[in-house]
């Protein structure tokens, strides 16, 4: 259902013992303007309706409806020499199984590809 690949968690695991941070990382939907709704990261403690998953030490949770929604949710982490021009680094890469629900009048003839 969640697949944390080892570059995403050593990022993961890096930022928050630099951090000196304890919480569990949520996967969440966020709204994307132009581009439509996608995933991302959030520091954030386990709720009730959530699915909780662990990676050698670090919690992960995603909201049940989410985790239905998607599908398998893939974290990775891709390093500044992908070749990726959308923000001109690295970062985090989540993508899921199963598109995501587009929201009303979301996209637009100016934006360019995706980054994952």
């Amino acid at each position: 259902m969640l697949e944390v690949t080892a570059t995403a968690l050593n990022n993961v695991k890096e930022y928050l013992g630099q951090e000196n941070i304890e919480s569990a990382v949520r996967v969440f939907m966020m709204s994307g303007g132009c581009s439509g709704p996608g995933l991302g990261l959030a520091l954030d403690e386990a709720k009730e309706n959530d699915l909780t998953f662990e990676e050698d030490g670090v919690s992960f949770v995603v909201e049940k409806g989410l985790a239905e929604t998607c599908g398998a949710i893939k974290v990775d982490y891709l390093e500044s020499s992908s070749g990726c021009g959308c923000s001109g680094g690295g970062g985090f890469s989540i993508s899921s199984e199963k598109p995501l629900p587009a929201a009303a009048g979301s996209g637009c003839s100016s934006c360019g590809g995706s980054c994952g």
